[in-house]
This record gives structure tokens, sequence and C-alpha cells, in this order.
């Protein structure tokens, strides 16, 4: 028998994405700059927000930071891939991260948002 042909991913294909993947990279860098710039702003404005709400906030910027920074790794690995095979796998490998990533992170929030709950309560 024969071995089946493999689809090859060319490399100035290969070469083009990763180009894109790093110009989305630095713009993404450019906007959590201004981005952490309005939250000190913010957070340094005398009683504009409690402190479990930036507590929350910062925790959110963080996460969303963790993940974006992965989807761009993953990019990256795709942007490698040889092959159909290789490129399936990488996102099969993703997945599973980020499913497992974004069950701890929702734990993480729903634990926060419950103290915040606490600490709101008018006591009695």
């Amino acid at each position: 028998m024969y071995d089946k042909p493999q689809f090859e991913i060319p490399e100035a294909v290969r070469e083009l994405a990763e180009r894109n993947v790093e110009q989305a990279r630095t713009a993404y860098g450019q906007f959590m700059e201004m981005a952490r710039k309005v939250q000190d702003t913010v957070s340094k404005s005398q009683g504009a927000m409690a402190e479990s709400a930036i507590e929350l906030q910062s925790r959110v910027s963080k996460f969303a930071e963790e993940n974006i920074q992965a989807s761009f790794r993953f990019a990256s690995d795709l942007s490698r891939a040889r092959d159909l095979k290789e490129y399936i796998e990488i996102q099969q490998r993703y997945a599973q991260s980020q499913m497992k990533t974004y069950a701890h992170q929702a734990q993480e929030l729903g634990k926060l948002m419950s103290e915040a709950a606490q600490k709101a309560k008018p006591k009695d």
C-alpha cells in the first residue's frame, strides 16, 4: 500500500501568517497599555469604585489578557503547522487547554463575586 499524501502548508504562507500574528500582538499591546492607564486613573479617583469592584475589574482584565495571549500563541503555533494533521492536533490541544482555563477563571470570578456580595450585605 501507499501512504496518503499529506497536505503541506507552504513556507511563504506560514511566514505571512506569523507576521500577521506579530502585528496583531503589537496592536493589542498598545491597546492594553492604554486600558491599564485608564484603569489606574479610575482606581486613583477617590470614591469612584468600591474596593471589591476594583479587584473584580482587575481580575477580569488579567484573565482577558491571559486569554488573548493564549490566542496569540495558538495563532502562532497554527501558522507554523506543516500539514493538516499537525494543524488539527494544535487546535485540539488549544481547545482542551482553554476549556480548563475558562473553568478555573469562572470559578475564581464566582468566588470574588460571592465575597463582594458578602461585603455589600448590610450589617445587622
